[in-house]
This record gives structure tokens, C-alpha cells and sequence, in this order.
């Protein structure tokens, strides 16, 4: 009952989050690349949109704060968007069964994403940019340094007394945390639900004592925070990749090499990099995405 309602609230939410935005699509020479809340499926959106544009005469609209990635795959379902940034562990989250569901190998999992998504959904699920942003348990450098912590197993002593921040979606993901709980056998003393931008103020500022946060996010970096090891590997590959629905790669063929440009071009440090601009440096989105398509080469000054 509760799965039942969780899914009919997501996709509630992806019909609000583009409301007044459908009917493009199929026979249009429009396309819409939705994003996620977080600065880097932003970022990625707007480079496409610029070489979509620069190289075709289509128009693009990029649909910036969809509220998760099961929203964002809903709307592309719909047809309300017809491209964005997604992550091969999404697989994870019971779109459909899979051949290996215990496998973290990351090849493998990007696959069965691919195949998946294709049979299921329609979808193109591209190779990917080269990076993976993943999930990683994080605390503040002194209490690392204080308890020595370096690994997640390690917790399991304090979590008792700990105040765990987390990103809204996480607790009820397949992947999330009721497993986890499984998977370590232990869990924390209280949970704050959130969105993922916000765990990294909330416990540098010590309103709680470990969030899970994104492991490309520059935040940690600006925060002095401490990303411990998943030595049990829980937690699932998440490599990025382009995502793109079938029909309109065969209505407009020439999409399918603009989206090529930027596979496996994009390491992880380039991305971190990217996102510090935006989220710390205060850079505009389109700019920062501009800027590194120039310096690839792929748009001109």
C-alpha cells in the first residue's frame, strides 16, 4: 500500500513539476531536457542545449528542478521532457526486474540500465560521461580525526548517538536506507529528512552529525567534510550518462552525435570542478556549461 502511494505521489509531482510544459515531443523541433534540483544535471542540460542549438536548427527548453530522478524518468515517460542526466544505480529503485540484482559491478549495472530502459521505457541510456556521483556517509574532519573514522563499518559503535541528514528520497528508495540498516546491521539514533542540498550546511553547522551526500559535490570540500569508505559496498555504481527517448532519436537522427560529443569527456575531478563554480563560486549555470565547451572545443567564442 505504501509502495502503491509512493508511486502515485511521485508521479503526481512530475505532472506538477512540468505542468503548462507538455505536448512537445514527437513531430516537434523542440526538445526539453529536464533536470534535477542539484547543480550538476543543470550544468548538463545547458551544454546540451547549447550544442543542440549551435548545431541544429531545433530549440531547446531545459526544465530545471524536477524534484528526483524517479520524477525526471516519469516525465520522460510521458513525453513531457525528452532528455536528461541520469545515474546507471537507478536501475536499483524497481522500475523492472533484473537479470542480477546483487552485482555492484559498475559495467555491469550501466547494461542492465541500458537494456532495461530500452525494452521497458523506450529509452536511449547512453555510455557514460566519465564520472560517477555516487552516495558517500559524511562527517565533519574533527570527528573523523577524533574517532578515527574512515570507514562506514566503523560507525556502528556511535550511530546510536548519531543525527543522520539525509536527502528526502534516499529513505524510501529500494537502494535506501531500510537496507542499509540491513546490510551494516545497525542504524542512527534520529533522521533528518531533506533536500540533498542542504545536508552539507546542516552538518558543517553541526545540526546533525552525518548526512549522506553526493561524492562529486564541492561542498565537501568547502565544508572540510570527511567522506567515509563503503567497505561493505553497499552502495550501488551511479555513473552518469545522457538519457535520451527513442522516438526522438529516430525522428531527428542527428541528436544521437551531438549527445556523443560529450561521452567519456567528463572526469570526475572536471565535474567537482564544475560544480564548485556554480554552488560555491556563485557562477551562472549556462556560463559555467559555455565556458567548458569552449575549452573542449565543441563551441566557439
Amino acid at each position: 500500500m505504501k509502495k502503491t502511494m509512493l508511486v502515485f505521489i511521485i508521479s503526481l509531482l512530475g505532472a506538477m513539476a512540468v505542468a503548462g510544459c507538455s505536448g512537445t515531443g514527437s513531430g516537434s523541433d523542440t526538445i526539453k531536457i529536464g533536470a534535477q534540483t542539484y547543480s550538476e544535471p543543470k550544468i548538463l542540460a545547458h551544454m546540451y542545449k547549447l550544442l543542440i542549438e549551435d548545431r541544429t536548427d531545433m530549440k531547446v527548453e531545459v526544465i530545471e528542478d524536477l524534484s528526483s530522478s524517479p520524477v525526471v524518468i516519469n516525465a520522460m515517460k510521458e513525453n513531457e521532457i525528452q532528455m536528461a542526466t541520469l545515474y546507471s544505480g537507478e536501475v536499483f529503485n524497481g522500475y523492472f526486474e533484473l537479470e542480477d540484482k546483487d552485482t555492484k559491478a559498475p559495467q555491469k549495472v550501466l547494461e542492465m540500465a541500458q537494456k532495461g530502459f530500452d525494452e521497458h521505457f523506450g529509452f536511449k541510456w547512453y555510455n557514460g560521461y566519465g564520472f560517477e556521483n555516487t552516495y558517500g556517509f559524511t562527517v565533519r574532519s574533527e570527528i573523523a580525526d577524533k574517532h578515527q573514522l574512515d570507514q562506514v563499518s566503523q560507525l556502528e559503535e556511535l550511530a546510536g548517538e548519531m543525527r543522520l541528514g539525509v536527502d528526502t528520497t534516499w529513505l524510501e528508495r529500494v537502494d535506501g536506507y531500510q537496507e542499509f540498516k540491513k546490510h551494516y546491521g545497525f542504524e542512527f539514533n534520529k533522521t533528518f529528512p531533506m533536500e540533498i542540498g542542504l545536508v552539507y550546511e546542516a552538518v558543517a553547522n553541526k545540526e546533525v552529525d552525518i548526512v549522506v551526500a553526493y561524492t562529486t559535490d564541492p561542498r565537501l570540500q568547502e565544508f572540510n567534510l570527511h567522506v567515509l569508505a563503503d567497505d561493505k559496498q553497499f552502495f550501488a555504481p551511479f555513473d552518469a550518462s545522457p538519457v535520451v527517448r527513442n522516438d526522438v532519436l529516430k525522428e531527428h537522427p542527428e541528436l544521437d552525435e551531438i549527445v556523443q560529443l560529450l561521452i567519456g569527456k567528463i572526469d570526475a575531478a572536471t565535474m567537482t570542478r564544475l560544480n564548485y563554480e556554480v554552488d560555491v563560486d556563485k557562477k551562472d549555470v549556462k556560463e559555467t556549461a559555455e565556458t567548458f565547451l569552449i575549452e573542449l572545443g565543441l563551441l566557439s567564442k
